[in-house]
């Protein structure tokens, strides 16, 4: 992805998985009435209690519910990601281990399942949603996700998100949060899940409500895999995949650093990704501390992400090979494994990024690579470089800016703020990127088209309409090309592939993000 307007941006956040919050709940604390007791009590220690008064004690909520709220407010104040707020919040309330994790899922399971909690909420509020103040609605956000969604016993999720709205929106409205989660407390899950599909008009508007994603993204992506030769009744599952936190994957980049090398990956559990050769998989939710990441060697990437990569290098092409263009390269992730690999064979990269603050990024991701692999990292307009380097590369990447929809389990927040109305600026400028690309390859040389969303109007309609004004393009095999780049003893015979000329990968098929790809390569007409 680059930094035009309107980019959805690289994909690479992780997050933990459910937690208590930090704290027990064992039954040898419930007294003979069957209530549950505090830590410090079935102790017998009553100091903490007679610490506050209880009017002092209701006010307070705990730091980790806290900055899950705070989170929730910077993304919709300020458009920000919860990946990149989250991490330094944490780390500057020095909130850690298990109460980071509890953070961390309320707040991704928060914004992920936003769509299924309004639905929810609209039942049980006497009011429109949209009329409520926001920092009211994420509270009731993140109260529903505790009592429907998370290991944490009602009263706590109700008393501790009353105390964080009346600290953080005042007593009225944490009266109202009160009534409303014990409303929403008094059906499981399921039953909630049936009312709101009983309710719905048709199915798909049931499945977009109870999977919560907004319906055009629903309609699109049941489009999108009839348009792939997929059943589209696999909707269902596509959904449910968005809303599973993804495991983190990490790349060793190749000639950098070694998978045996015990040294280089610190004490962590690794295991082999499904399909790509330099993937591996991180038993665990966190690889800042895992030596080779630190020093640039790996880094984390979809494992999607690295096999379409690996497909572009090793897809024949006629005549030399020995530069290599990466048209949009921020934030570097699959410049950085072009690079490595192009330095295997002697070949060296051009990294060229719009934005430069995005080209900073990348200078830091390349840092690592060996002197000679990296001929430049440029900022300037990947539109603009077809007409300025007519014919001067032999293998082209074109990661273009799109709606992200295919890492929508990774940025759960970009489908609460896209738009179908973004579609049509942002095919205009992956169709005049393509063109771009394929008049800066050579004849006999190879591009590839990519992006993280399977929409049909972002992928198969913008390959075809940049092809119909040419007549010096071919397609070549993608799927051959992306079976080729499976590990071995991966099972390249073995991983799902429509049959079709280009690729689209599925988190619910594939096990990564929903990237597409399509391999085109440069005719010679002389």
């Amino acid at each position: 992805m680059s930094g035009y307007e309107g980019d959805g941006g690289n994909a690479g956040s992780q997050d933990g998985g459910p937690r208590d919050g930090g704290r027990s709940f064992d039954d040898d604390r419930r007294n003979s009435s069957g209530r549950q007791r505090s830590a410090s009590r079935s102790r017998g220690d009553d100091r903490s209690r007679t610490s506050q008064a209880p009017s002092e004690r209701r006010k307070r909520t705990d730091p980790a519910r806290m900055a899950a709220f705070d989170v929730l407010r910077e993304v919709d104040e300020s458009d920000a990601y919860a990946n990149l707020v989250l991490p330094p919040l944490l780390r500057e309330r020095h909130i850690r281990g298990r109460d980071a994790g509890f953070a961390t899922e309320l707040t991704y399971g928060t914004l992920r399942l936003r769509g299924r909690y309004d639905a929810i909420l609209a039942t049980c509020v006497d009011r429109p949603l949209p009329g409520l103040d926001p920092a009211l609605l994420d509270a009731l956000r993140l109260g529903a996700h505790q009592v429907l969604g998370m290991r944490v016993p009602v009263h706590a999720a109700v008393s501790e998100t009353v105390g964080l709205a009346r600290n953080r929106v005042g007593a009225g409205p944490a009266q109202m949060v009160n009534a409303v989660l014990r409303r929403v407390s008094e059906r499981p899950l399921d039953e909630w899940l049936s009312i709101l599909e009983k309710e719905a008009p048709d199915a798909l508007t049931g499945l977009a409500a109870t999977e919560s994603h907004p319906l055009w993204i629903a309609r699109a992506m049941r489009e999108a895999l009839a348009g792939n030769g997929r059943d589209a009744d696999e909707i269902g599952d596509l959904l449910a995949a968005d809303n599973v936190s993804p495991r983190v994957t990490l790349v060793a980049r190749p000639g950098l650093v070694d998978v045996s090398d015990e040294a280089a990956w610190g004490d962590v559990d690794l295991v082999a990704g499904r399909w790509a050769s330099t993937a591996l998989r991180l038993e665990g939710s966190d690889p800042s501390g895992i030596p080779a990441v630190r020093e640039g060697l790996a880094g984390v990437q979809d494992e999607g992400s690295q096999l379409v990569t690996l497909a572009l290098a090793g897809a024949p092409l006629e005549g030399r090979d020995e530069r290599w263009l990466d048209l949009c390269a921020g934030p570097g992730g699959k410049a950085a494994l072009l690079a490595a690999l192009a330095a295997q064979r002697g070949a060296t990269l051009v990294a060229n990024e719009v934005a430069p603050h995005r080209a900073r990024l990348v200078e830091k991701t390349l840092a690592a690579l060996p002197d000679g692999a990296v001929e430049e990292v440029r900022t300037g307009d990947g539109r603009e470089v077809g007409a300025d380097e007519p014919g001067a590369y032999d293998r082209v990447l074109v990661d273009a800016p799109c709606t992200g929809l295919g890492a929508l389990r990774r940025r759960p927040e970009s489908r609460w703020r896209r738009t179908p109305s973004d579609l049509g600026a942002l095919t205009a400028l992956q169709r005049e990127l393509l063109a771009s690309a394929l008049d800066a390859v050579r004849p006999g040389g190879v591009v590839a088209y990519v992006t993280c969303s399977p929409h049909l109007a972002e992928t198969q309609l913008v390959v075809s309409d940049v092809l119909k004004k040419r007549d010096d393009v071919e397609r070549l095999d993608t799927p051959a090309a992306v079976r080729s780049a499976v590990r071995a003893g991966g099972g390249a015979d073995e991983i799902p592939l429509s049959d079709r000329d280009d690729v689209q990968l599925w988190p619910h098929v594939h096990g990564t993000d929903a990237m597409h790809l399509t391999l085109l390569r440069k005719m010679d007409r002389r």
